[in-house]
């Protein structure tokens, strides 16, 4: 039993631990940071050296099974989520797991199943539920500030596909634009881990869209009545690039969410709609969050911490101190991958199965 601090290890100290949630462990009330593991040689111990952690290694199992090591903090691509986190369930250790959980929902009942049997915490980092932000706009909904909820909607679009328009030019110069050559390509490691599916379990919709299901189930309930359907539009890589739901959640409220990363404006907005006002606050941004009665205008102004996974571990650490509760386990987790899987079932032929094995099934 963990009884007067976590003592943490993290594997794969990459970029989301330098700022996000590296140093939410060393700052967290109860909590250390004493190892953390990159397989590339030299990283970790580069990572250690410069924010004063003591171990550091190359190998995960060596960190999983470190006496030293309390709790894992599994900070790799979604490919590598289930594997992991089982292995820490073997060594009897408590998770916390970047968001999304897994790959698709089968990938989160196994994790799920495990830690349940083994009677151990699992956490995932959908930090927004412990952010003063979304707190507060929980808050208000509940409230009943804008009367009777009775809409739910969202919008999103970004020029994301600019930021692999560039290594597409680089991989096919000299050939036509983009052809199944290009295809195959820029399905193999020459993109980003986010739009391969073996890794990412989908495209940018389940590193950022995740987010947002899960903050809308965290503020209005559970989401249930999916119905999704996905395209890719752009044509620069197998993944989806375009996604579109409707949804109601448990308490029969109506809503619907759109997702373009292939757009030419940027937009970015949850509306909570009730018979008395509506609510306005954005997933990434940081605008003041809006409460909107008639002519009556309130602004929510509550900024990001530098660090802004650290409430939520904070939550972690106190959860496991027994001092407290983490809004956001493997059980709500889990619910935010169900209806990814839903949105996306038509676009992957069915979502249950290896589906990152077989792309000759998806569209083209």
């Amino acid at each position: 039993m963990i009884r007067n601090k976590v003592r943490w290890g993290i594997i794969g100290c990459g970029d989301v631990t330098e700022v996000k949630s590296g140093p939410g462990f060393q700052v967290a009330e109860g909590s250390e940071l004493v190892a953390v593991m990159r397989r590339t040689p030299g990283l970790a111990a580069d990572y250690a050296a410069r924010h004063g952690v003591p171990k550091s290694y190359e190998d995960a199992d060596e960190l999983i099974t470190d006496p030293e090591v309390d709790a894992v903090y599994i900070a790799t691509p979604p490919g590598t989520h289930l594997e992991y986190a089982l292995k820490v369930c073997s060594a009897g250790k408590p998770a916390y797991v970047e968001k999304p959980m897994a790959r698709n929902y089968a990938e989160c009942l196994a994790m799920k199943e495990a830690f349940h049997e083994a009677n151990l915490p699992l956490f995932v980092a959908y930090y927004r539920r412990a952010l003063p932000r979304f707190v507060n706009a929980r808050d208000v909904i509940q409230s009943g500030a804008i009367g009777t909820l009775t809409g739910i909607s969202y919008q999103y679009s970004s020029e994301h596909h600019r930021d692999v328009q560039g290594l597409i030019k680089a991989l096919t110069t000299g050939k036509d634009a983009v052809t199944d050559e290009t295809l195959e390509l820029t399905q193999e490691a020459s993109l980003p881990w986010r739009y391969r599916a073996e890794e990412a379990g989908g495209g940018l919709f389940l590193d950022l869209g995740c987010h947002t299901l899960d903050i809308i189930d965290y503020i209005s309930g559970a989401l249930a009545d999916i119905h999704g359907v996905a395209s890719n539009i752009s044509g620069h890589y197998r993944v989806e690039d375009t996604v579109a739901l409707s949804f109601r959640n448990e308490h029969n409220v109506v809503g619907t969410a759109q997702w373009n990363f292939t757009a030419s404006r940027r937009a970015d907005e949850i509306l909570f709609t009730g018979d008395k006002g509506y609510f306005t606050i954005s997933t990434f941004g940081h605008e003041p969050a809006r409460l909107v009665l008639g002519e009556q205008v309130t602004e929510y102004d509550l900024p990001n911490p530098r660090h802004i996974q650290a409430p939520m571990i904070q939550q972690i650490v106190d959860t496991l101190l027994g001092r407290g509760k983490c809004a956001s386990v493997g059980e709500t987790a889990a619910r935010t991958s169900q209806v990814i899987d839903a949105a996306l079932q038509s676009f992957y032929g069915g979502r249950s199965d290896e589906f990152w094995l077989r792309p000759e099934s998806w569209p083209r």
